[in-house]
């Protein structure tokens, strides 16, 4: 007896052996996902300089706070357009071809910025970044989803996040310094000379090569979206529909309070974000999804609450923490979800949906947000918010449910 189970505990610790072996081979820092981390760093560096600054330079030429309203959405909505494009072309013309077209694009048009001299250039270059952004950042979350190992996609997803949330936390305070030092010309040159950084560091990647197929694939009329994705998406869109009433309206609602500390909110948001991507994507890869997402919903829905209320700073600032700890751990979760649930030849376009619903839940948030402030007040923007936030928790509880019972089915 002693001899069975002495035997069956070196085959064990054997097994124990080979398997610390294979996860310890399963690198996520390679020289790849390190290139394509800066890559973004960069290209999101460049971009957030550019999203306090852009409305100053509307007014500058003339342009109103509607005309300010449209040249800011339309960006995303023109993304949006893109995604399920950029979505086809990395599975059929390559990763790195969408992505550098991309790229190219984008540096571009934000460079193009140093030379506008009227509201109409600005505007059509503005609908030419959002096809830039489009492809890029389709490409780019899909180039990461490649070179991350498949059993740690939720913890590389977390710390690939990381490279645009410190673009986050610096960017839009270097950019607003810098507009009262240098011309507009000067700024926009150095948020292209960013992307070209990019650019050059993207040329360095290796990339997944196309995989080659004897048969014909017929694609369906309508294919604008992955349908495995769609799940996870709808959860995102409800969850970045807050997104448009905290980047546009959030300054206006904290003065309208008397609120003081509105520069610091961006700062702790980026940071708890930031703390969030380094453990949440684990969690995500040993439980699953049930258990990040909800505890980052209810985190996001107390900061709405809490946003809606605002009597002082100091509420301001939890808000700040706990919006950025649950976005942050919910965000990488679902796109997580949304690939690895799609077919080897769909991931490109898996992160297509999951992007164009991203986009989709800001630009709607937007644009209704504009009116519930005109309507009513700054405070109500952030009830709705809330409200959005249970809807897509209760979306959650009924697919977990259904999930569940086609599991006791089947």
């Amino acid at each position: 007896m002693f001899r069975v189970s002495k035997e069956r505990g070196t085959t064990m610790g054997a097994h124990a052996e080979v398997k610390h072996y294979e996860e310890t081979q399963e690198k996520i820092w390679t020289r790849d996902f390190i290139l394509i981390c800066l890559a973004n760093f960069f290209i999101f560096f460049g971009f957030q300089m550019t999203l306090p600054t852009l409305p100053l330079f509307v007014k500058e030429l003339g342009g109103s706070d509607q005309l300010i309203g449209v040249i800011v959405g339309i960006f995303t909505f023109s993304a949006l357009i893109f995604r399920p494009y950029a979505g086809h072309a990395l599975e059929t013309r390559g990763r790195q071809f969408v992505y550098m077209v991309g790229l190219g694009i984008f540096v571009v048009s934000i460079g193009s910025f140093a030379f506008a001299a009227s509201i109409a250039f600005l505007l059509i270059m503005r609908v030419v970044q959002g096809v830039g952004w489009g492809l890029s950042t389709t490409a780019t979350g899909t180039i990461a989803t490649d070179i991350i190992p498949a059993n740690r996609r939720g913890e590389g997803l977390g710390y690939f996040g990381l490279s645009g949330n410190i673009a986050l936390a610096f960017g839009p305070g270097l950019g607003l310094a810098l507009v009262g030092k240098i011309s507009f010309t000067t700024l926009f040159l150095i948020c292209a000379a960013l992307g070209f950084v990019a650019f050059l560091l993207s040329s360095k990647v290796r990339y997944k090569k196309v995989e080659q197929t004897t048969e014909k694939v017929v694609a369906p009329r309508f294919d604008i979206f992955e349908k495995t994705a769609i799940p996870p998406s709808i959860l995102l869109l409800f969850i970045t529909f807050t997104f448009g009433g905290i980047a546009t309206f959030l300054p206006l609602h904290a003065i309208e309070r008397g609120v003081e500390g509105i520069e610091a909110y961006f700062l702790i948001y980026a940071a708890f974000l930031f703390i969030s991507r380094t453990f949440a994507g684990k969690i995500y890869d040993k439980k699953g999804h049930l258990f990040v997402f909800l505890p980052g919903t209810v985190m996001i829905l107390i900061a709405m609450i809490l946003l809606a209320w605002l009597p002082s700073t100091s509420i301001l600032l939890v808000a700040a923490g706990l919006y950025g700890f649950g976005f942050g751990s919910v965000q990488p979760a679902l796109q997580a979800w949304a690939v690895e649930s799609a077919a080897a030849n769909r991931k490109g376009m898996a992160n297509a949906t999951f992007f164009s619903f991203f986009d989709l839940g800001i630009g709607i948030g937007a644009l209704l947000f504009g009116q519930i402030a005109f309507l009513f007040n700054y405070g109500t923007i952030y009830a709705v918010g809330a409200a959005s936030i249970l809807v897509s928790m209760i979306i959650y509880v009924f697919l977990v449910i259904r999930a569940k019972k086609m599991a006791a089915v089947s």
